[in-house]
């Protein structure tokens, strides 16, 4: 499915606003360009109509006085008035002059002494002729004032109208466009949180959020003034070519050229601004995550003082972008602006040197207002064609985010279930299990074990040795290569991950904390979990003693990760939220690691009244800190190669034996025999 089609379907949930818009913005332009028919209307009838023929009558509302006797001109006489000699009454350069006949040649005009000369190639014809004082020109006009007068209050109202509705479709298309990536926002960030943690593994944080912050604002400004620039355009032009058409064909026929040229403009415009715009929109997303990793690794850079090489490689960044820019910005200052004062400047050269010479004459190709009206609407036609051109920047830039959000989107994620699973037992069983990160490089290698409910497992071993990996299975944050796990006698593949992890918690290392508070941060705002549960979740754990020193207890601000927190406060609060959560499988991964021993001796106490009835799996480098498991396995290269309970593990004098004597050093004891 194309962007176009797709971005089509997410505005389509708000199209009652969106067509009411494009209501409003028809009868805002039909209102609009009925101004020239009106004005072409007063030039014709109400101002070049004083040369049409006057007739010598009877004293009526539409007659004029001129020496004694009456004239009425022939528009406001019908079949049935009495019509005596036919005068005119006629323009020569800046005055009027009387002609007390009818004149059937027209030409170019030169008034004489009380004659007028008419000449039309080689014709040629002189009338007696009185040139009209100021006064008796506004006698002949005062009988087309009040017409004159309708036409333009009408010319206002048109205007009145257009301005009301073009304000309301403009409302209506903004807040639509809001509306639209309003739930465009709210679909992407919902679908981040279903990805899988692999997706995560390969992606660094400040891109995602480019994707969601800074694309989706794109495709708000596309929808806010991009596509409201082209839908107005378009009904412009549409509502300018049916007006040329109703005004004159042939007119109208020679601006239809202007089409085929504006589209082959495009066409060329989009081949090369799609391929900027992707590196553009990349290398912005490349500085966002590098942005985002520098000032997460602050202290490390300020550390080692990498400062000048990390300027340095967001330099060469930051030079990439500037450099595809300024091909956008030549590409932009080609097409959009120059390209519409060409095409313009080439039709109205056209226009003057086809049209001007022929039609200056009254009564020959074309009326006067026939040309205003004409000129009138080939100004308006260039004003949405300006608009299409200063937009198709924007547009594209648009089109390239869409594109890379929904490639986003479209990474498979994981259906939130329905409905909740019993609180299970806490029987976990790995049959043989094998796992790979990457093909054929397997972390686990036919891992087999058995945990009893209420049991402690630890998992020990050197880096990499898969410890990590066995609760990553756990989770289900990856799926196993071979093999089976089971909690209760079920295959875990067969629930779905949410009920899987439902009366799971785990505690890592590095605690992570939410803006909020302390309570918040407990309970992660579950409904289900009452400020009581919250409260007896940190006395449980000894947190209290901890944050009592703190101004607002449970209500203490939390700002990003807790900074303010130190880390057995923070450590303290994760051991709480598994807590409040009551999980049946609790996950300790190396929970302890960067806790001081005063802070780790109310933890080790807290450990005790969070392990009963829960099968606990404790990752631990500090061999110390899981003396009394019940269960110790120890992995070597995704192998169990030891397990048992602690003494019987340092009477093996094995792998397990040597790390903790290498831990405790001279005060290691080792076993009798």
């Amino acid at each position: 499915m194309t962007v176009g089609k797709r971005l089509f379907l997410v505005a389509v949930h708000f199209k009652k606003t969106i067509l009411l818009a494009l209501l409003m913005l028809s009868i805002a332009v039909a209102a609009e360009l009925t101004g020239p028919f009106v004005a072409k209307k007063m030039i014709d009838t109400h101002i070049m109509g004083i040369e049409l023929p006057w007739y010598e009558t009877s004293e009526q509302p539409y007659a004029v006085s001129y020496q004694g006797k009456w004239y009425t001109r022939e528009d406001h006489l019908s079949e049935t008035d009495q019509r005596g000699k036919e005068v005119r009454i006629l323009q020569v350069g800046r005055f009027y002059v009387f002609v007390d006949r009818p004149v059937p040649l027209d030409g170019e005009r030169v008034l004489g002494d009380a004659e007028l000369t008419i000449v039309k190639g080689n014709e040629r014809a002189v009338y007696p002729a009185q040139k009209l004082s100021s006064q008796e020109v506004f006698a002949f006009f005062r009988p087309e004032t009040m017409g004159l007068l309708v036409l333009a209050a009408l010319y206002g109202g048109l205007l009145v109208i257009a301005s009301v509705f073009h304000y309301g479709q403009k409302f209506l298309l903004q807040k639509s466009a809001n509306l639209v990536i309003k739930k465009l926002r709210v679909d992407v960030f919902a679908h981040v949180q279903r990805l899988p943690v692999t997706y995560f593994d390969h992606l660094p944080a400040g891109k995602i959020v480019a994707r969601v912050t800074n694309d989706t604002e794109a495709i708000r400004e596309m929808f806010a003034n991009v596509l409201a620039s082209f839908f107005t355009s378009g009904i412009y032009l549409i509502g300018i070519f049916i007006a040329l058409f109703l005004l004159d064909v042939r007119l109208a026929l020679v601006s239809l050229i202007i089409l085929p040229i504006m589209l082959v403009w495009i066409l060329f415009y989009r081949r090369f601004a799609t391929r900027f715009n992707h590196v553009i929109r990349t290398r912005i997303s490349d500085i966002n995550g590098m942005i985002n990793e520098s000032i997460q690794g602050m202290p490390i850079i300020q550390a080692f003082r990498r400062q000048k090489e990390t300027l340095r490689e967001f330099d060469e960044l930051n030079d990439d972008l500037f450099a595809y820019q300024n091909k956008m910005l030549r590409l932009n200052a080609t097409v959009s602006f120059n390209m519409v004062m060409l095409l313009r400047n080439v039709a109205f050269i056209l226009f003057i040197w086809y049209f001007g010479g022929a039609s200056l004459g009254v009564g020959t190709l074309f009326s006067l207002g026939v040309l205003y009206a004409f000129v009138d609407y080939l100004n308006r036609l260039f004003q949405p064609i300006t608009q299409i051109m200063n937009q198709l920047a924007n547009f594209e830039q648009a089109r390239v985010a869409a594109h890379r959000l929904f490639e986003l989107m479209d990474e498979p994620g994981i259906d939130v279930e329905k409905g909740s699973i019993g609180r299970y037992q806490g029987k976990v069983s790995f049959q043989n299990v094998s796992f790979a990160y990457l093909q054929d490089q397997y972390v686990l290698k036919n891992i087999s074990f058995e945990a009893s409910p209420g049991e402690t497992v630890a998992l020990v071993g050197h880096t990499g040795s898969g410890k990590s990996s066995i609760i990553n299975l756990l989770f289900r944050f990856y799926e196993i290569n071979r093999g089976e796990i089971q909690i209760d006698g079920q295959n875990i593949l067969q629930l779905p991950k949410q009920f899987v992890r439902q009366h799971m918690a785990i505690v890592l290392q590095d605690p992570f904390l939410f803006t909020g508070t302390i309570a918040s941060n407990v309970s992660l705002n579950d409904p289900s979990i009452s400020r009581e549960r919250v409260e007896k979740a940190l006395q449980d754990v000894g947190a209290d003693l901890l944050l009592r020193t703190l101004p607002k207890g449970l209500d203490e601000p939390v700002i990003e990760k807790g900074s303010t927190l130190s880390a057995g406060q923070r450590q303290l609060i994760s051991f709480a939220r598994a807590l409040a959560f009551d999980p049946a499988i609790l996950v300790l991964d190396e929970a302890t690691a960067s806790i001081d021993t005063e802070t780790e001796g109310i933890i080790q106490q807290a450990l005790e009244v969070l392990k009963k009835g829960r099968t606990t799996f404790m990752i631990a480098h500090r061999l110390s800190t899981i003396k009394n498991a019940d269960q110790i396995l120890v992995l070597d290269r995704g192998e169990i190669v030891e397990r048992g309970r602690h003494d019987d593990l340092m009477e093996l004098c094995g792998k397990y034996y040597h790390m903790y004597q290498l831990q405790q050093g001279s005060s290691a004891v080792a076993p009798a025999g």
